[in-house]
C-alpha cells in the first residue's frame, strides 16, 4: 500500500506553542457544489492562488481541497462491465461512499490526519494506495452532490455553489473526457444525456439552495472568489472564528498540496 503526503506535518502546524503542547485544529469547513464541469476544481485553485497558498511548499499550507470523486463507491463485477460500457451512473447519489465521507470529514473536523483514497477514473476502482491530509485551518471539499446529504450538509461553515451556464459544461465535459479519457463523442453524448443530465437536475441543481454564495461563472467570477478569499484571511488571520491555532503571517497556509485530482476529473 503506498501513501502519500498532501499536508504539513502536525508538528510545523504548532509553531510556539511548546513541545508538549498539543492543540485540536478545528478547521473552517467549506463546501463547494455545482453540476459537472462547472468550474468547482478552478475555483478551488483559484481561491488558494489568490490566499497565496500555491507557491508555500505544501508542509506549510494550512488550507485543504478535497474532491467528493476521491470517494466513489468500490463497483462490484457487474458495475464495473456497465462502467466500462459507459452505462453506470456515476452522478447518482449511491455512487458515492458517503459513510466513508462523512467518517472522514468528522475527523477532519476532531483535527485529526485522514487517509483519503486514490480512485483511478480509467479503470473505476479505487487503488491500492491513499493520500494524506493533515490538520488544516480550511478546508474545502467540492463535490457535485456535496449539499445532497443533509448529514453531511450540516457539517460544513460554508456552502459555495458554482453555478455555470449547461452549455459551457457541457462542451467542457466533452473535450475533458475525449481528451483525458480517451473516450469518443458518441459515447460522451450519450452518457450525458442518459445520466449526467438527469441526475445533475434531480440531485444537484435542487440543492443550489442550501448555498450561502453562489458563484455564476465559476473561476472567471472574481468578485465573488476575491469575497470569499478575504473570509478565509480573517480566519486564518484570527478573525471572529480565530480557534488559537497560531496562524502565522498575513497569508494563510494551505495544506495540502493539490492533488492530481485536476486529471483524473469524474464521470
Amino acid at each position: 500500500m503506498h501513501i502519500t503526503s498532501m499536508a504539513g506535518d502536525s508538528e510545523t502546524h504548532l509553531g510556539d506553542r511548546g513541545e508538549n503542547t498539543q492543540v485540536v485544529r478545528q478547521p473552517f469547513l467549506i463546501g463547494v457544489s455545482g453540476g459537472t464541469a462547472s468550474g468547482k476544481s478552478s475555483v478551488c485553485e483559484k481561491i488558494m492562488e489568490l490566499l497565496g497558498q500555491n507557491k508555500i511548499d505544501h508542509h506549510q499550507r494550512q488550507v485543504a481541497i478535497l474532491s467528493q470523486d476521491s470517494f466513489y463507491k468500490v463497483l462490484t463485477p457487474e458495475q464495473k462491465a456497465k462502467a466500462l460500457k459507459g452505462q453506470f451512473n456515476f452522478d447518482h447519489p449511491d455512487a458515492f461512499d458517503s459513510e466513508l465521507i462523512i467518517q472522514t470529514l468528522r475527523q477532519i473536523l476532531q483535527g485529526k490526519t485522514v487517509q483519503i483514497p486514490v480512485y483511478d477514473f480509467v479503470t473505476h476502482s479505487r487503488k491500492d494506495e491513499f493520500v494524506m491530509v493533515y490538520p488544516a485551518d480550511v478546508v474545502l471539499f467540492e463535490g457535485i452532490l456535496m449539499f445532497y446529504s443533509q448529514e453531511i450538509r450540516d457539517l460544513f461553515q460554508m456552502k459555495l455553489f458554482v453555478d455555470t451556464d449547461p452549455d459551457t459544461r457541457l462542451s467542457r465535459r466533452v473535450l475533458r473526457d475525449i481528451s483525458e479519457r480517451g473516450r469518443d463523442l458518441e459515447q460522451v453524448l450519450s452518457q450525458y444525456i442518459t445520466f449526467v443530465k438527469p441526475a445533475f437536475e434531480e440531485f444537484c441543481l435542487p440543492t443550489k439552495k442550501y448555498a450561502d454564495v453562489i458563484i455564476p461563472r465559476g473561476a472567471d467570477n472574481l468578485v465573488a472568489i476575491n469575497l470569499i478569499v478575504q473570509h478565509i484571511q480573517d480566519i486564518l488571520n484570527g478573525g471572529p472564528s480565530k480557534r488559537h491555532n497560531g496562524c502565522t503571517n498575513g497569508h494563510s497556509t494551505p495544506r495540502q498540496r493539490r492533488t492530481s485530482e485536476s486529471s483524473s476529473r469524474p464521470h
